[in-house]
């Protein structure tokens, strides 16, 4: 399993979300190329990850590749996804999830508790990591990053704490979603070794 985290600062905690404004929503257009970055192909969806938005450290969306259906790759429809998981944010209780569609899932996690619930070695992406190409490529990660905005010192100081590795995929900033695709062609790569 590939689970991949990024913290939502901005996003409303409620389903106040524009689809006419998606930027200028808490910038949901860059966490819905996000969710697509982590769970589409060309032709498929990568049932083997998750897309979790931790949302202002009170929330947390979770996209199942595995069991989401009609995902698609245009960002008002993911955007319409998330803000449906919002709005149902009332059915989830203590750590129940509520399933407001099959594969999207809402919770009241904040980064700690979203971590707890996930196996496998802790990779934070950050551009001042080790460069990628030269970390070993662990089995099952579960790779953390940010949106638009640094991590707050807080959300580093857990990550410093918890994380196995903290790594760089390039030597320039990228979006989410880019990131995302060069962290899942190391996976696929082997490291940049199989083609």
């Amino acid at each position: 399993m590939r689970d991949f985290v990024c913290l939502a600062h901005e996003l409303p905690l409620d389903a106040a979300v524009s689809l006419d404004d998606l930027p200028g929503t808490g910038r949901l257009d860059l966490l819905s190329r996000f969710v697509t970055g982590a769970l589409l192909t060309s032709h498929g969806v990568r049932e083997d990850a998750a897309a979790h938005l931790v949302v202002r450290d009170e929330l947390t969306v979770r996209v199942d590749g595995g069991a989401v259906r009609n995902l698609r790759p245009d960002e008002r429809s993911t955007a319409a996804r998330i803000r449906d998981a919002l709005d149902a944010r009332e059915s989830a209780i203590g750590h129940q999830e509520a399933e407001p569609s099959p594969g999207v899932h809402v919770g009241r996690f904040d980064l700690a508790a979203t971590l707890d619930r996930l196996d496998g070695p802790l990779v934070q992406l950050h551009e001042d990591g080790t460069p990628l190409a030269e970390q070993s490529v662990p089995d099952d990660p579960t790779f953390v990053l940010s949106d638009h905005r640094d991590f707050t010192d807080a959300e580093g100081d857990l990550l410093a704490e918890r994380a196995d590795a903290r790594v760089s995929v390039g030597p320039e900033r990228l979006h989410a979603d880019q990131t995302v695709t060069v962290a899942h062609n190391w996976l696929d790569t082997d490291g940049y070794r199989t083609y």
